[in-house]
């Protein structure tokens, strides 16, 4: 295939190609990673790669181009952005024209992360005839099922991460290092009861009242153990009740309830259990084990990689700064697979999922330009 002339223009065919995460757009008719894919991986055939589709999820590949011979046999380095994005409902702008105005890209994905993504490969493509002289090798993977439960992150870690020694994800952080952040965990607290007529309650069971106390008591009880699992760099985890539900109608007993508990997890408190385990020792305690059932409804991982690695020394070495993120990504799952991983490209976080959502060709270029120089640090 022919490849793109410019970082921009092939930004501009990777927006036009659709690729929402139909977990993201439920009755939206997204038709997910494939076609994106599939055109990924032609790019990386021009860059000289040996490509693969991994299927995670029915028609929903990870596509992976590996450069052969580079590196002497030595552990690699992975280039990890995502294929899919969120729904486009709402957008205010043509979801996948990429229209080019005032010196920004226009299009779901723009900045989330096809952005990063095609700043990789057009750094890939610039070092095309240079990649079996760097002393790592080199492979790129297009994540699929980022935006919901991350299963292209979790399998690819599963099947690969043994034989990667760093792993560089996209996503827009203004080019700065991100190498520690929170996770998140989900849990969905439920209450049963018995319904019956509004006028006669005595007559049935209401389980919102069965969970209330529960939940008014559990809070605090949360947020007075949370700071025990506090970081030095992230500060404590924490709680959030989002969402409560219950009922159908108002002359009618609920004979179900529901509330929703967001919890930002620290690495400590990951490896001790977990929020999960922190509410079951808490209803066990106050015997309420039998009334509530908890169900971890989704969950990514916390992420946090030791500054002094080479990887991320490198980084530096071009001028990238360390921070830290509140959201996370694909790099808490290569983590905890056992790949040292960092998240770092082009844009700003505040463009992702945006109604507007665009990338300045600017950042696009110095992007592309950022991960060359990364690149070359291997020669």
């Amino acid at each position: 295939m022919r490849f793109p002339a410019s970082p921009t223009a092939l930004l501009q065919e990777l927006i036009r190609i659709p690729s929402v995460n139909p977990d993201c757009a439920p009755g939206q008719g997204a038709t997910g990673e494939l076609a994106c894919a599939i055109y990924i991986g032609e790019l990386l055939k021009a860059c000289g790669a040996e490509v693969s589709f991994d299927e995670v999820l029915p028609g929903r590949p990870n596509v992976i181009g590996r450069f052969p011979g580079s590196g002497g046999g030595k552990e690699g380095l992975l280039l990890a952005p995502h294929v899919d994005t969120v729904s486009v409902m709402g957008m205010s702008v043509e979801p996948f024209a990429a229209e080019i105005r005032d010196g920004k890209i226009y299009g779901r994905g723009a900045s989330d992360t096809k952005g990063t993504m095609a700043a990789m490969l057009w750094a890939l493509h610039q070092l095309r005839n240079d990649l079996t002289d760097l002393s790592s090798a080199v492979t790129f993977v297009g994540l699929m099922g980022e935006e919901a439960d991350q299963p292209g992150s979790q399998n690819f870690a599963k099947r690969y991460g043994a034989g990667f020694s760093f792993a560089l994800v996209g996503e827009p952080t203004s080019l700065e290092t991100v190498y520690a952040h929170k996770g998140c965990v989900w849990l969905k607290l439920s209450t049963r009861g018995r319904s019956c007529h509004g006028s006669t309650p005595e007559q049935g069971e209401n389980a919102i009242r069965k969970l209330m106390p529960v939940l008014e008591t559990l809070l605090p009880y949360l947020e007075s153990r949370l700071p025990d699992y506090a970081d030095a760099v992230l500060g404590p985890p924490t709680v959030s009740l989002g969402m409560i539900s219950g009922g159908s109608s108002p002359n009618i007993v609920p004979s179900d309830c529901h509330a929703t508990l967001d919890f930002r997890e620290t690495p400590a408190l990951f490896e001790a259990g977990g929020a999960l385990r922190l509410v079951r020792e808490f209803l066990k305690k106050e015997n309420w084990g039998g009334i509530v059932t908890v169900e971890v409804i989704g969950d990514s991982c916390p992420l946090f990689t030791d500054p002094a690695t080479d990887g991320i020394r490198r980084l530096e070495s071009i001028g990238s700064r360390l921070t830290t993120a509140p959201w996370f990504c694909d790099a808490g799952r290569l983590a905890g697979g056992g790949i040292p991983s960092v998240a770092c490209g082009p844009g700003s976080i505040a463009q992702a999922h945006t109604k507007d959502e665009y990338l300045a060709i600017t950042d696009l270029e110095e992007g592309s330009d950022f991960y060359r120089r990364f690149l070359e640090t291997y020669r």
